[in-house]
C-alpha cells in the first residue's frame, strides 16, 4: 500500500515515542511506502479533493531522539484517491481549519478515497461531549456555559473537575474542592464570562491510580493500556502535565467498556479510538490522534504498531464506501 500520512510537521515529532512515527515503522515493516502532508497541502480543485504529497523514507538505526529519521524525495500534487490509505493524524487544536479539512477529506471520500479516521467520524465526535452518548458508563457529567448551573452543580457533589471543550494534554483543567475560594475566578475565565461551554464532572478520586489510556484498533481493545499517573501535587495524569505512564493489563472492567464501545465506534468509521477511563468511568474519547503506541510497545513487548498495520491493510481490503 501506498500510505499518505496528514500530520505535523516532521520536525516537531518526536521519532522516539510518536504514535505516528510507530505507525510509519510498522508500516515499512510490512512493505508498504509512505508519504507525507501538512494540513495547508490539502485543497480542492474544480470539485476534486488534492493534496502536495512529499514521499519518504525511513533511516534504519537513525537516532530516535534526532532528526535525521527519514530522507525525503520532491514533493508533487495528486488527487486523495491516488492513495490507499489516508491517515488523518494532525493533533488537535480541532479549530476552524480543522473543521475545514474533515469537509474536504470526507468529500474524497465520496470520490472513492479511504481515509481512517474518516473526515465525518472525526467531526461528529468531539473528544469531550461524545460521553453523553453513553451516560451508564460516565460519572454525573455536566456541559454549560452558565456560571449558575456550574455552581449548583459543584454544590452538589463538592469535589468536580471543570475543563474547556477543546483543551488537549491536561490544559486549562482545574479541580474545584468544596472549599474552593477562587471559584468565580475560575469559571468567569473558563466560561469567557458565560460566552463558552465546558464541562463539569464529579471527581473522580482513583485518578490516584492513573488516568487509562485504553486503545482500540479496528474495534478490538489492545490488551494493554497507558496508565497516566499524576505527579505528587498534581491532578491531571496527561503526560504534558508531568504524568508517569505506566503500561499495565486491561481490567475486567476495561476489558467491559472497550468491549461495548469498540464494535460501535469501528462501524462509524473510528479505526483508532483512544479511550480515557479513570477507575470505571470514561471520560474522554480520543478520535483526532490517539497516542501511547510507543510506550506500550516498550513496556509490554505488545507490538501496537503491528496490530494497527494489520488493522489497517484489513480495512482497506474490505469494500470501500460509495463513490460519486
Amino acid at each position: 500500500m501506498h500510505v499518505l500520512f496528514i500530520l505535523d510537521p516532521l520536525p516537531l515529532l518526536k521519532a522516539y515515542k510518536d504514535t505516528s512515527v510507530a505507525m510509519m515503522r510498522a508500516l515499512v515493516a510490512r512493505g508498504h511506502t509512505l508519504s507525507v502532508a501538512m494540513q495547508g497541502d490539502l485543497y480542492v480543485m474544480e470539485g476534486d479533493v488534492r493534496v502536495s504529497a512529499t514521499p519518504i523514507a525511513l533511516v534504519p538505526a537513525a537516532d530516535p531522539h534526532g532528526h535525521d529519521w527519514w530522507t525525503e524525495s520532491e514533493a508533487a500534487d495528486a488527487p486523495l484517491t491516488a492513495f490507499d490509505a489516508v491517515l488523518m493524524r494532525k493533533d488537535p487544536p480541532f479549530d476552524i481549519e480543522y473543521l475545514y479539512s474533515t469537509h474536504m477529506l470526507e468529500r474524497a471520500e465520496a470520490q472513492g478515497a479511504r481515509v481512517f479516521n474518516s473526515g465525518a467520524s472525526i467531526r461528529n465526535h468531539p473528544e469531550k461531549l461524545s460521553i453523553a452518548e453513553f451516560p451508564h458508563l460516565t460519572v454525573p457529567t455536566l456541559v454549560t456555559r452558565s456560571m449558575s448551573r456550574i455552581k449548583a452543580f459543584h454544590q452538589l457533589y463538592q469535589d468536580v473537575i471543570v475543563k474547556p471543550l477543546d483543551g488537549m494534554g491536561g490544559t486549562g483543567i482545574f479541580r474545584l474542592r468544596h472549599d474552593e475560594l477562587n471559584l468565580n475566578a475560575i469559571l468567569e475565565t473558563l466560561t469567557n464570562y458565560g460566552q463558552s461551554s465546558i464541562m463539569a464532572q464529579r471527581f473522580i478520586p482513583e485518578i490516584t491510580q492513573g488516568d487509562k489510556r485504553i486503545l482500540i484498533i479496528g474495534g478490538e481493545p489492545v490488551p494493554f493500556c497507558l496508565a497516566r499517573i499524576p505527579a505528587a501535587g498534581e491532578t491531571r495524569g496527561n503526560l504534558a502535565a508531568g504524568g508517569r505512564g505506566v503500561a499495565q493489563p486491561l481490567s475486567e472492567k476495561d476489558w467491559e467498556i472497550a468491549r461495548e464501545l469498540g464494535p460501535t465506534l469501528a462501524a462509524r468509521g473510528l479505526l483508532l479510538v483512544g479511550l480515557d477511563v479513570i477507575g470505571e468511568y470514561v471520560t474522554e474519547i480520543n478520535v483526532t490522534s490517539p497516542t501511547t503506541f510507543a510506550e506500550i510497545t516498550e513496556q509490554t513487548g505488545f507490538d501496537v504498531g503491528a496490530m494497527f498495520a494489520q488493522a489497517l491493510e484489513a480495512a482497506v481490503a474490505a469494500p470501500g464506501r460509495a463513490t460519486h
